[in-house]
């Protein structure tokens, strides 16, 4: 796979995706009602999970992707290897401009990105699609 290439549907992750699918339902959106589920899979191959959860002050409101990153951060995990999301409706439910440049944090170019909805596995990206020419981590200087 390529960087800007689309994954096909022989490349998915069902595991992953079925738990993006499953913490979709956990979602806290009281106001929108668009519940959306997230799912991690780090460099040891472990699962980490995230959900939206909505605030009443709106802009306080997280991601399920923030929420997955997080789990896999208090994991110990450093590296997203894969991820999943899971929204429902007739659009695709892609990572916000936040959360991909959240994802690119912890994920290299050529990492998929598997969108799904209520009813499985929709289309495949890498983040080098979503989020082309980004602004990462190895372009600054560690100490």
């Amino acid at each position: 796979m390529t960087p800007s290439s689309s994954p096909s549907v022989k490349d998915t992750d069902a595991a992953l995706i079925q738990a993006a699918m499953t913490a979709m339902a956990s979602a806290y959106a009281p106001y929108s009602g668009f519940s959306v589920g997230a799912a991690i899979r780090d460099e040891k191959g472990q699962i980490h999970i995230g959900v939206n959860v909505e605030n009443a002050a709106y802009p306080q409101g997280s991601c399920a992707e923030a929420g997955a990153i997080a789990a896999m951060i208090m994991a110990g995990s450093r590296q997203i290897t894969a991820i999943a999301v899971a929204g429902k409706g007739d659009l695709l439910c892609t990572p916000c401009g936040g959360c991909r440049q959240r994802i690119r944090e912890f994920a290299k170019p050529e990492t998929p990105i598997w969108i799904a909805d209520e009813n499985g596995f929709r289309e495949g990206f890498t983040l080098d699609t979503l989020l082309p020419h980004s602004f990462g981590p190895d372009h600054l200087e560690t100490p």
